[in-house]
């Protein structure tokens, strides 16, 4: 690694130029089964695109987060020791600027590693910025009118004058941000806040519209649009059935509903969710339900299915892909699902972190025959339409 490659000359002469990386998150709102700055976006990890935008304007890259992720996202790619993130934002950057004290830089970028764009002369315009401040930070204007409610309802509408929304990388003069994060001020959400406390200026460059944070499935299309990728449509089709039986709580969808039956099966056998698991495994290439949980071991025994369909969320996220659409049919002569399908749809949704609507939850009956029209049993069939990557 090239630890020390020295000061770099620009518009400060020649000054030293750090980059803090932090990858310490847990991206638990995206739904995948590890932090989404590690999920493969375009053919590369999110925190590389991040990383590597980074390494082009400055001398030393310091990481903060999980070393083993980290490590090996950034195989090849020149940067200090990785330095383990705190039990906070503010926690982490500060371990990641102790970490940058015996190499003395004169100015350092804080950025997110889940923001794999930075757009050409956002870092320019911060250096141009901090010749004249302590502290600089890319923002963009507020432009929609904005609503403080209370219990879903409308409490008073806030004046959008003069409203930003900060984004990264933020740069800072080294000595006065280490500074700043010893003062042990708590509570702050960004380190141009820091300063702030302390009365120092912090100037506003212009932000952008690609410089968005990866929160939520749906940033993962745009992103792939951004950084040149290109997603291509999977369908996959599940199908499932469970045996009605008495002393059993019936289970559809996510949703309990009151019925003399229960399905029945070694875990809550909501038939519905089986089947959508399934095509959605189906979809990935990644086999079915029974695969990743096994009716023989006990530890699904009862268990709600809404973690089974969690889990298949989560590989559709690993794989860097989007749910296009969800369809569900459910296949009974009883209960009725009509009066259920919308509480059906939005728990779906709420497991799948997509909106409501991409989801569609229906009913059919067998016209009394078979075992579904002499209410044996009930049946499933879904399809799912993936976007992933090439």
């Amino acid at each position: 690694m090239a630890i020390d490659p020295g000061p770099r000359k620009g518009e400060f002469g020649r000054m030293r130029i750090a980059a803090l990386l932090l990858a310490a998150g847990s991206g638990s709102r995206f739904g995948a089964d590890r932090p989404k700055q590690f999920l493969s976006i375009a053919g590369r990890p999110v925190i590389r695109w991040a990383a590597e935008a980074l390494a082009t304007e400055t001398d030393l890259l310091q990481p903060v987060g999980d070393t083993t992720l980290i490590a090996a996202a950034l195989d090849g790619l020149a940067h200090l020791p990785i330095v383990a993130g705190g039990a906070t934002r503010q926690d982490s950057v500060r371990a990641g600027l102790e970490a940058l004290v015996d190499h003395n830089p004169d100015i350092v970028l804080v950025h997110d590693a889940v923001r794999p764009v930075i757009p050409p002369g956002t870092i320019a315009a911060i250096f141009q910025a901090l010749a004249g401040a302590p502290g600089a930070i890319p923002a963009l204007a507020v432009v929609d009118t904005l609503k403080r409610a209370a219990g879903g309802t409308i409490v008073e509408t806030v004046p959008r004058v003069g409203l930003f929304r900060a984004q990264t990388p933020q740069g800072f003069r080294f000595p006065i941000l280490l500074a700043a994060h010893r003062a042990g001020i708590a509570g702050t959400t960004d380190d141009a806040a820091l300063l702030e406390a302390l009365g120092h200026t912090v100037r506003l460059v212009p932000g952008s519209d690609d410089n968005i944070k990866l929160t939520f499935s749906e940033d993962a299309m745009r992103f792939h649009r951004i950084l040149g990728g290109s997603l291509i449509p999977r369908v996959g089709t599940g199908y499932d059935v469970h045996v009605l039986q008495t002393g059993r709580k019936l289970f559809l969808c996510g949703i309990e509903i009151l019925h003399n039956k229960g399905l029945a099966g070694h875990s809550d056998a909501d038939v519905g969710i089986h089947a959508l698991c399934d095509a959605i495994y189906g979809a990935l290439a990644e086999g079915d339900i029974g695969q990743h949980f096994p009716p023989s071991n006990n530890d699904f025994k009862d268990m709600d299915s809404a973690r089974f369909l969690a889990h298949a969320a989560s590989r559709i996220a690993a794989r860097g892909g989007v749910l296009a659409n969800a369809d569900v049919t459910l296949i009974c002569e009883l209960p009725k699902i009509v009066p259920h399908a919308q509480a059906m749809i939005a728990r779906l949704a709420a497991i799948l972190g997509v909106e409501a609507g991409k989801i569609s939850v229906k009913a059919t009956t067998t016209e009394k025959l078979g075992f579904t029209g002499r209410s044996e049993g009930i049946a499933a069939q879904a399809v799912v339409t993936l976007l992933v990557p090439a």
